[in-house]
């Protein structure tokens, strides 16, 4: 179609991989000299002392995909998975090894802080080398010079060499100049870690103004609030494999159940009684699942056996902070006032219609009672970990930092 900018067809990526059968050596003289010998056999080509064996690595396997004019996508999925080697290939910075990609238009990327910078210029002189890299004419550049300078909040340490700056003032004029190039599709891969939160929210607004101008953004980063509140359309990648793709929400879903903890259910057992708990997203599938966005339902599962008999049993889950300060409570007497009776065996669901945990891991204790008295607890009986969404729909993320440990909603009457 005319308004495809990006189409790759069978691409994959090979990297060989060296493995010295004993082990690393350090510093001898001896071992420099056979190192020498290993490049200067005649022959073969191979080593006479040679204990090396060799890997092939595939970091892309038979990526097939198509990205259109204007389109915000995110490529998602663990480390390792292939993201950035993709984005090297769409940046010509790395050859595939099979397969063709086509580009339509200028591209425009930010794939390593200070990538194109050299240490002993300023950064007055780097944008200027930096955009001569990136494709930027020097009218060009002169017309966005001042742009680029108030965007990323350096102008005092201008004439500075760039390597005195930290990482993040690194980072703030690197994407300043690749953000204003003028350029069709703009990739963007974690970089934006190294930023503060302000400025993280800066480089958002000003992808998503580049988006609104009908250019295509291709963004690459772990945090799955910052992708949501971004991009419309997402690609999963793992092991090198495009395993799903579509509506971005349906994309990160599908993620966060791949990257669950696979140690689920949880199950603790001694002599007198066992219990097993486990948790699902309400909207998907009912997959067991220890990750969870602000703002998902959250289905209960337990289950506990025991050889005591329960006349007037009730049930409490506690969720912790990561330094042990309760955050909620769960309890069978509090929301219902009723007494449970079982023998061997109690069954309980439950859901959770609302996480309002903020971003973070937490730790859950359970307990059971007989007559408002304790028999049985299970301390931190496992984890739950809440990652970042839009829960407002304002596309301004929460901040733990500054939002303590819970969020919800709240209407503001109008005088």
């Amino acid at each position: 179609m005319s308004d495809v900018v990006i189409k790759i067809e069978n691409l994959s990526k090979k990297y060989i991989i060296s493995h010295e059968k004993n082990g690393a050596s350090y510093g001898t003289l001896r071992d420099s000299l056979a190192g020498s010998f290993k490049k200067l056999n005649p022959f073969s080509g191979e080593s006479f002392f040679s204990n090396d064996s060799k890997e092939e690595f595939w970091a892309l396997k038979d990526i097939n995909l198509e990205i259109r004019q204007g389109e915000k996508v995110g490529i998602i999925g663990r480390n390792g998975a292939g993201k950035s080697t993709l984005l090297k290939i769409l940046s010509r910075i790395t050859e595939p090894t099979t397969g063709s990609v086509k580009i339509k238009g200028r591209i425009a990327s930010l794939l390593e802080v200070g990538t194109g910078f050299h240490p002993e210029l300023s950064g007055r002189e780097n944008i200027y080398l930096n955009g001569a890299i990136l494709g930027m004419t020097k009218a060009e550049i002169k017309r966005k010079f001042d742009e680029i300078v108030e965007f990323s909040g350096v102008e005092k340490f201008l004439d500075t060499p760039v390597k005195r700056y930290s990482s993040g003032m690194y980072v703030r004029l690197a994407f300043a100049v690749a953000a204003h190039l003028e350029s069709e599709i703009l990739l963007i891969d974690e970089v934006l870690a190294v930023g503060d939160a302000e400025f993280q929210k800066k480089c958002l607004g000003k992808m998503d103004d580049v988006a609104k101008q009908g250019r295509t953004v291709i963004f690459v980063s772990h945090n799955m609030g910052a992708i949501e509140n971004l991009c419309d359309f997402g690609f999963l990648i793992n092991k090198g494999s495009i395993v799903d793709e579509g509506h971005i929400s349906e994309v990160l879903n599908k993620y966060l159940i791949s990257d669950c903890n696979k140690t689920l259910p949880y199950r603790l057992t001694d002599s007198l009684e066992s219990m097993s708990l486990y948790f699902t997203n309400k909207n998907i599938d009912l997959v067991e699942t220890n990750q969870f966005r602000t703002g998902d339902s959250i289905l209960f599962f337990i289950e506990i056996r025991t050889n005591i008999k329960f006349k007037n049993a009730s049930f409490g889950i506690g969720i912790t902070d990561n330094i042990g300060q309760r955050v909620v409570t769960f309890h069978t007497t509090y929301q219902y006032n009723h007494e449970i009776k079982f023998n061997d065996k109690l069954i309980l669901d439950g859901v959770w219609n609302e996480c309002i945990l903020l971003p973070g891991k937490y730790n859950f204790t359970c307990a059971l009672y007989e007559n408002n008295k304790n028999i049985v607890s299970w301390e931190k009986f496992g984890e739950l970990h809440i990652v970042e969404s839009d829960y407002f729909k304002t596309g301004k993320l929460p901040d733990p930092n500054y939002q303590g440990k819970v969020v919800s909603k709240f209407d503001w009457l109008k005088k």
